[in-house]
């Protein structure tokens, strides 16, 4: 294989033993790989892929590749790459990959530019950059691409920036913020094509999110820092599904838990699950440890360093690092930021306190630890390979629009995850039914 670019081929044969070992705790996903292996769905197909590229990610491509489809992938975070398992898709499984973790700004573009020379049928995105970028090329809108890029993208003609669209029947995207960016674009008429949104169902967020985000959050900041978690006062902001499960683990952990919402029905539920609710700025003045988890930009801003205590830990579980101001820390700070422990950079404020900013303000879970359990991930990525085989089937059927997973796949991924369990449930008699959907029973 000539085209990729990875940090070390030669790191590929550890990155085989923990892919094997991820796919261990990936049931589902290998049943479907055994049975897309058979039938071929995306035969013909090529798909760019803009994923976080972990052991589990590549457990999906493999599936992808088996069902018949030619892939690049590329990374979705400049941070969140394992680059043994990067040489061990390349050099074990025939794989193209254009990812190193702790790529710069222009590298991490250079690789979204190639799985747009892949000239996709089907994207699968987590963030949306991938499609975001094809969009603003296909508009000329260069103004807002990376400088490298939109470069490269002025030396296309009109009609080559046009073709690099029209393949495209669909695509797939991963993660609240991608979706939240997607809808954005279905609203301003700009969405070129239809999309499933794979955060939306409920095999993925309920679980991913709650359980997968809630544990790998604090295994990101336990490995970057060392602190014990008992005992320090832990600062979630917000109270999604993945500020649900990491608030749940920090408590389990012994730490005090206070939630900041800007939601008054999320606050709400927080209060009454138990946790302590306050705006930011007063959180600010006595937490340890900060994490946000809202895919909003600035949550913790210039007035909330300003209140912090000497040695506050902050940190991001979002997509991308705009949810911590460190412009904003950098103003207030002398000098540069000490790298204390990799993965941590402390800033020095002019009044003399210590404030450390953990992996750069990017998702500490990948940046710092190795992402969700694989077991989550089954889930996940199941809803990814069946929503990529669903768009192939339907695609001429959909508008260009943002779509839900559809139920029935949905359900069928929660039955193959409770059977590998080996846990069983009741099934709904014939009486049963008939009572659900009759109206005439009553008291």
């Amino acid at each position: 294989m000539s085209s990729y670019d990875i940090k070390d081929i030669q790191l590929a044969e550890g990155g085989r033993r923990r892919i094997e070992w991820a796919e261990r705790e990936m049931p589902v996903l290998r049943s479907i790989r055994e049975r897309f292996a058979k039938e071929k769905p995306l035969k013909g197909l090529r798909l760019s892929c803009c994923l976080h590229v972990t052991t589990e990610t590549a457990n999906l491509m493999r599936t992808l590749h088996e069902g018949g489809a030619d892939i690049v992938l590329t990374a979705s975070n400049p941070l969140s790459t394992q680059d043994d398992v990067a040489a061990a898709l390349v050099n074990q499984f025939e794989i193209p990959v254009f990812a190193i973790k702790g790529e710069d700004k222009v590298t991490y573009f250079k690789h979204i530019r190639a799985a747009l020379e892949h000239k996709p049928h089907l994207t699968q995105d987590d963030g949306a950059d991938l499609v975001s970028s094809l969009f603003f090329i296909e508009m000329g809108r260069f103004e807002k691409l990376e400088p490298s890029l939109a470069a490269w993208a002025k030396t296309l003609s009109e009609a080559e920036r046009k073709e690099m669209l029209k393949n495209v029947i669909g695509g797939t995207e991963e993660t609240t913020t991608g979706v939240i960016r997607l809808k954005a674009m279905e609203k301003d008429g700009v969405l070129k094509f239809p999309v499933i949104a794979v955060n939306d169902a409920l095999t993925k967020h309920m679980f991913d999110n709650r359980y997968g985000t809630g544990q790998s959050t604090i295994d990101g900041i336990v490995r970057a820092t060392n602190v014990l978690l008992a005992g320090k006062t832990f600062v979630v902001a917000g109270y999604g599904w993945c500020g649900r499960g990491l608030a749940l683990r920090a408590r389990g952990m012994g730490s005090h838990v206070i939630v900041t919402e800007v939601d008054p029905l999320k606050a709400l539920e927080a209060a009454m699950d138990g946790f302590q609710v306050m705006p930011m700025l007063e959180a600010a003045k006595v937490g340890d440890i900060f994490c946000t988890v809202t895919g909003d930009i600035n949550v913790i801003d210039g007035h909330d360093f300003e209140v912090m205590k000497d040695g506050a830990i902050v940190a991001n579980s979002g997509h991308f690092n705009v949810e911590i101001n460190i412009p904003a820390l950098e103003k207030m700070s002398v000098g540069e930021p000490n790298l204390v422990r990799p993965f941590v950079e402390q800033y020095t404020t002019k009044d003399g306190r210590k404030i450390n900013i953990l992996g750069q303000g990017r998702l500490i879970n990948l940046a710092s630890a190795e992402g969700h359990p694989a077991s989550v991930m089954d889930m996940s990525f199941a809803n990814q390979a069946l929503s990529a085989e669903y768009m192939v089937k339907h695609a001429d059927k959909l508008e260009k629009k943002v779509y839900s997973v559809p139920e029935e796949i949905d359900s069928e991924i929660a039955r193959l995850k409770l059977e590998s369990m080996g846990v069983k449930i009741d099934v709904l008699t014939d009486e049963q039914l008939h009572y659900l959907n009759s109206w005439e029973e009553g008291t």
